[in-house]
């Protein structure tokens, strides 16, 4: 047994044998952060899908579901009155 998970849909794995554990794109070596950055450069599907044809529309949901529900896990474990809305300085 390698120690793989299947998280997000199976859509997302983490494997320690593969890009060191990170998350990636089942059946890839692409990192979810790279789609994530590079989607956070500009939010082109054509261009995503220009450098990594093998991706589909699927596989960047699954990345930006899997990113959303990571901040919100975060968000739960700060707990209440620790939330700070983007583009806002805190008191």
């Amino acid at each position: 047994m390698t120690g793989k998970t299947i998280l997000h849909g199976e859509r997302i794995t983490k494997d320690p044998e593969i890009l060191a554990g990170k998350p990636i794109i089942t059946g890839t070596r692409v990192p979810v952060s790279l789609v994530l950055a590079k989607l956070a450069r500009n939010p082109d599907l054509a261009e995503l899908f220009a450098d990594y044809p093998h991706l589909t529309l699927n596989d960047v949901k699954a990345c930006l579901e899997y990113a959303n529900v990571l901040v919100q896990r975060e968000e739960r474990a700060k707990g209440p009155g620790t939330r700070r809305e983007l583009g806002h300085a805190s008191p």
